[in-house]
């Protein structure tokens, strides 16, 4: 079946198939947050982003195999409540961003810096630290070498525009962020995938740019 994206709690998960690696989506917990399951196609490594709530869901929807490792997007509570759940079960290693690690009650086994690469199996995700949403948010940069890239956004990028922030600063760093580090260096055909709610792309978001800029939000 195609992929939507369009999820919602209680209901079923939507699996993305690449050719490397393959992408489930479910909905969770109160706030309607996304949490996806990453699998090496070439190894059956798995990966989580976001344990953020309903740890039967998840762990159901990672199965008997387990994972290797799970990553925090960014220190909010609704991004990390099945957290230490699901750690206690399957013994992965956890990641998150340095600056917010700290905000996070599981410890985290491997503070993330820009740049720094996180592998499953053999695929490799690229995290780049954006600032605005939080201090210490993560986003993962899949590059897919047979297609255009994906990316795992947490809450710092949705449809229609930026995650919130609570004073202008934090705003323009989040902008500036998304500009140099996505839109910038990324094609129209990337794949966003948010932490709430649907996918988008970035070819549909970008011509927006501007307008975020100027309402401030």
């Amino acid at each position: 079946m195609t992929y939507s994206g369009e999820v919602r709690v209680g209901g079923s998960a939507d699996v993305h198939e690449l050719k490397d690696l393959m992408i489930t989506k479910v909905a969770v917990g109160p706030m309607n947050n996304n949490a996806y399951l990453l699998r090496c196609r070439a190894t059956d490594e798995q990966l989580l982003i976001d344990a953020a709530a309903d740890a039967g869901t998840l762990l159901g929807t990672i199965g008997d195999d387990g994972i290797a490792s799970v990553v925090t997007t960014h220190r909010h509570g609704d991004h990390w409540q099945a957290l230490a759940e699901v750690v206690a079960a399957t013994r992965a290693r956890t990641y998150a961003g340095r600056e917010d690690a700290e905000g996070i009650p599981v410890p985290t086994d491997v503070p993330l810096d820009d740049g720094d690469v996180v592998r499953v199996g053999e695929v490799r995700l690229t995290a780049r630290h954006l600032v605005g949403h939080t201090p210490g948010s993560i986003v993962l940069v899949y590059d897919d070498p047979h297609g255009h890239p994906h990316v795992f956004t947490g809450d710092c990028l949705f449809p229609g525009g930026p995650g919130r922030t609570t004073n202008t600063a934090d705003f323009a760093s989040l902008m500036d962020g998304l500009e140099e580090k996505i839109f910038g260096p990324l094609p129209d055909e990337t794949w966003i995938y948010p932490g709430h709610g649907n996918d988008t792309t970035l070819g549909s978001e970008r011509p927006r740019l501007a307008e975020w800029r100027s309402r401030g939000w």
